[in-house]
């Protein structure tokens, strides 16, 4: 049976850091850059853990501004 590893990306532009998809994260994938801004000014979700993400969507489902998209990769 394969393997499956979820992905995410992250529109940099339209995040406004409101921390909502951490939160959401039950593998603790997410967080925010704590060094990085975008055009706005706020911090951006990004993928700390990137091997811990389930793809559950769970990040994607509270983000109000819909600025993550969820993938489920196989890996063989």
């Amino acid at each position: 049976m394969a393997k499956i590893r979820g992905a995410i990306t992250v529109n940099i532009a339209r995040c406004k850091g409101c921390n909502l998809c951490v939160v959401a994260c039950p593998t603790n994938t997410l967080s925010l850059q704590p060094s990085e801004v975008n055009d706005r000014g706020y911090h951006f979700a990004y993928m700390a853990h990137p091997e811990n993400c389930i793809g559950c969507s769970s990040c994607a489902l509270v983000c109000p501004d819909a600025c993550i998209e969820v993938y489920r990769k196989r890996i063989d």
